[in-house]
C-alpha cells in the first residue's frame, strides 16, 4: 500500500530483503539433554529495515517499508505488519521467511539468541526488491536499507538501493556489516551504524581504543565514504562523526533487559527526527534515547515512545550542563 506522508516531514522509506519472524519466550533455566517448557510466546515482525519503520511509527512519524516475504512463516509475518498498521509493501519469493529465537534465562538474566539462515533468492526475486524499492523511493527524503542480505542476493545489493537514492536526491542510511557494508561504503551514502566490531572488521584493525575508533569512523567522512558514522560502543555510549567533528554521547542508565532491535531503533529514531528537520545532534540524541529504551524492554519488543522521550530530555539536560562548565 502506499503511504499518505505526513505534510511536516520528509517522506521515508526502508527496505528488508531478509526480515525474520521473531520469536521470544523465557525459562528460569537453559539445559542439555531434556524437555524444556518455556513461558508465554511473544511474536513480532523483525528485520531491520522493518523494525526501523515500526520504531518510526512509534515515535509518531511514518515509513514505508518494503520487504520480502514468503511461505507460511511470511503469511504470519504479513499479519503481524498489518496488525500494527505500519504502511508496506510485500515482495513475494518462494521461500518460507526464516525465523529468530530468542530465550531469557530468568535465573541469571543470561539471553540466547537463534538466528536462522534466510532463504535464497532467485535473481528475478531480488530483482523484483530493487525494482519495489526504486518505485518507492521517495524524492528529497530517506531511504534505510538494513539488515543482513540473504542467499541468493548480490553483496552490493544496499550499494545498488544507494544510487538509486542518490538518483532521486534522497539520503541513504545503511546498517550492515562485511561485504554488504564495504560495498555500499564504496558507493557512498548519508550514514552507516556500525557496532566497534563491524567497523574493526571493515578497516581490518582492532580498532582497541577510543582514540582509534574515533579516528577509523572520521576516516570514513573523510574519504567520502559516509556523511555521517554513527559508532555504537555498547555501554561504553556512542559516537557520531561528520565532517563538522565528533559527538559523543553516554548510554543513560537503565536496567537492560533484552539488546533485540536496540541498533534498529537508534536508526528509526535518528532517521526520523532528520526527517522531521531536526539538526544531526538532537538526532543523536534521540537515537541514543531509543536504543536505551528498547533494551528497557523484554525479548524481542521494541522501545515505548514515553520512555524515549525522557531520556532525551535526560540526554538534553546533560548536553546543557555540559555547555554550561565549558
Amino acid at each position: 500500500m502506499a503511504a499518505s506522508w505526513p505534510t511536516s516531514m520528509r517522506p521515508i522509506l526502508t527496505v528488508t530483503v531478509n526480515p525474520a519472524l521473531d520469536v521470544s519466550t523465557s525459562i528460569d533455566e537453559v539445559t542439555n539433554d531434556q524437555k524444556l517448557r518455556c513461558g508465554p510466546t511473544r511474536l513480532d515482525p523483525g528485520g531491520g529495515g522493518v523494525n526501523v519503520a515500526r520504531v518510526v511509527q512509534r515515535l509518531g512519524g511514518q515509513a514505508l517499508a518494503v520487504y520480502a516475504v514468503g511461505g507460511p512463516t511470511g503469511e504470519a509475518y504479513r499479519q503481524l505488519i498489518e496488525a500494527e498498521r505500519v504502511p508496506a509493501v510485500a515482495v513475494p519469493i518462494a521461500g518460507s521467511t526464516r525465523e529468530s529465537f530468542t530465550v531469557d534465562e530468568s535465573s541469571t538474566d543470561k539471553q540466547y539468541r537463534f538466528v536462522l539462515q534466510g532463504p535464497e533468492l532467485s535473481e528475478a526475486e531480488w530483482r523484483a526488491c530493487l525494482a519495489a524499492v526504486e518505485e518507492a523511493i521517495p524524492a528529497a527524503g530517506y531511504v534505510v536499507a538494513s539488515g543482513s542480505l540473504p542467499p541468493g542476493v548480490p553483496h552490493d545489493f544496499y550499494a545498488r538501493v544507494a544510487s538509486l537514492a542518490r538518483a532521486r536526491d534522497a539520503r541513504c542510511l545503511v546498517d550492515a556489516s562485511g561485504p554488504a557494508l564495504a560495498e555500499a561504503l564504496a558507493e557512498g551514502v548519508f550514514l552507516v551504524k556500525p557496532s566497534r566490531r563491524e567497523l574493526a572488521e571493515h578497516m581490518g584493525a582492532p580498532l582497541d581504543s577510543e582514540q582509534s575508533q574515533v579516528e577509523a569512523a572520521s576516516a570514513l567522512v573523510a574519504q567520502g565514504s559516509a556523511e555521517f558514522v554513527a559508532l555504537s560502543l555498547g555501554a561504553a555510549g556512542a559516537v557520531l562523526a561528520s565532517s563538522t567533528g565528533i559527538l559523543r554521547l553516554p548510554v543513560p542508565r537503565v536496567r537492560v533487559r533484552s539488546t533485540v532491535g536496540a541498533g534498529d531503533s537508534f536508526v528509526g529514531a535518528f532517521v526520523l527526527r532528520m526527517a522531521q528537520g531536526h539538526e544531526p545532534d538532537s538526532a543523536f540524541r534521540s537515537a541514543v534515547a531509543a536504543g536505551t529504551a528498547t533494551t528497557m524492554t523484554p525479548g524481542t519488543e521494541l522501545c515505548h515512545r514515553d520512555d524515549v522521550e525522557r531520556l532525551e530530555a535526560e540526554l538534553a539536560a546533560l548536553a546543557d550542563r555540559t555547555a554550561q562548565s565549558v
